[in-house]
């Protein structure tokens, strides 16, 4: 059955993102796929998004993911504008058999006050539950608001009413035939993440450092893109970005370590086919995490490209990385050390066979074609009042 899905993707990065954006590359993926398969798709973004949908709804021209890490009621202001529109138009748009939501807490707050004559929503949680806990396991969504996650390992977090609200996990995925493929490397490996200490780019400067490989490190620093634009941002004396947590933690963690012998430095956000070439090139993608990671949309990128991936073992690593097959998985800072000096061990081949088998776009969408069902079904019903009335076998166990 052909429907018509809002997919609300948040006012923080365009659709396909310049840069860094892991949910916005899923978004890519899952909407040429969804179209392919003959649904129409109203997309919830920014103006300067380039995908083709049918309707594009944004307040904001730019996307505004520089003032995320700002003061609280600056992002929130971001947030809450950019749901008014989006409600707004829900609201005029009574053909919409779906709202797929990836806005964090403010999109389902206030998706469930569409209720009880709005379309039924799904909120695919890309981010750990365990620092959301007040919100998440107290949620009421008025029997309208279901919730997916994107690996088991994330959902270990779900309790109280998100528990009960919460269908199977859906993987995030890619197409393969998106990413440069290659079996011989270059000598330096990448991290490939948003500068946070929860990332761990100094574990990845510290230990190329002393093992002499060479290290490219992209993503953004408090939202900002290139080493260049940060130093002229915090040349001015009242710059806020002085007193950004991320900013700091490059600053003082990370920016020591760089060098020339061997050449550790960050080179920026990049994207399209600078990022392809760079993560193909690279001789492995680390991932030295201090947090339990929901999923890792680099990783899946980077084995597309047949690059394996050294990473602590933490989050949904171990759900991507297969030990000894498509990369590594370390339990502490000196096996990260060990694993990256045998990553030529790994066969270029096997990383992007592991992403065909279990990561694929199709797969993404087909699974997301039947969580809708599942919504739009258990509303008309009336069986979405009462969570005790879950089927078992969609409940998250």
């Amino acid at each position: 059955m052909s429907l018509t899905v809002f997919i609300n993707a948040g006012p923080w990065l365009p659709i396909p993102p310049s840069g860094y954006g892991g949910v916005e590359n899923m978004l890519v993926y899952l909407i040429k796929e969804l179209r392919g398969r003959g649904h129409r798709v109203i997309l919830g973004t920014v103006g300067q998004s380039q995908i083709e949908v049918e309707r594009q709804v944004s307040f904001f021209h730019q996307g505004q993911h520089p003032r995320i890490d700002g003061p609280y009621c600056d992002g929130v202001s971001v947030a809450h504008a950019h749901m008014q529109r989006v409600l707004k138009t829900i609201r005029k748009t009574p053909e919409i058999d779906i709202v797929h939501d990836f806005l964090e807490i403010v999109g389902p707050s206030m998706l469930a006050e569409l209720a009880p004559d709005g379309p039924p929503v799904l909120h695919t949680l890309q981010w750990n539950l365990w620092h959301d806990q007040d919100f998440y396991g107290h949620f009421e969504g008025r029997g309208r608001v279901y919730f997916n996650g994107i690996s088991n390992p994330q959902m270990e977090a779900a309790g109280g009413n998100l528990r009960h609200w919460s269908l199977d996990v859906v993987h995030n995925g890619v197409d393969v035939d998106d990413f440069t493929y290659r079996e011989r490397k270059d000598e330096y490996a990448i991290t490939l993440a948003r500068f946070t200490y929860d990332k761990g780019q100094d574990i990845a400067a510290r230990v190329c450092a002393r093992l002499g490989v060479p290290l490219q490190m992209a993503g953004t620093v408090g939202g900002i893109a290139s080493p260049e634009s940060l130093s002229r941002e915090l040349r001015k004396l009242h710059s806020p970005f002085h007193h950004y947590k991320d900013v700091e933690f490059y600053r003082n963690a990370v920016l020591p370590h760089e060098g020339e012998r061997p050449r550790i430095a960050w080179v920026g956000s990049v994207g399209g086919a600078e990022k392809r070439a760079l993560v193909a090139g690279a001789r492995a993608l680390l991932m030295p995490i201090r947090w339990e990671e929901p999923f890792g949309m680099a990783v899946v990128e980077a084995l597309a490209s047949g690059t394996p991936v050294v990473a602590m073992r933490r989050g949904a690593m171990p759900v991507i990385i297969q030990h000894g097959y498509n990369g590594f998985l370390a339990d502490s800072e000196e096996e990260f050390a060990e694993h990256l000096q045998r990553v030529d061990e790994i066969k270029a081949e096997n990383c992007r066979r592991s992403v065909e088998e279990r990561f694929s776009a199709a797969m993404m969408a087909e699974n997301y074609e039947k969580r809708y069902q599942q919504v739009i079904e258990r509303v008309r019903s009336g069986g979405g009042r009462d969570p005790q009335n879950l089927h078992n076998a969609d409940v998250l166990t």
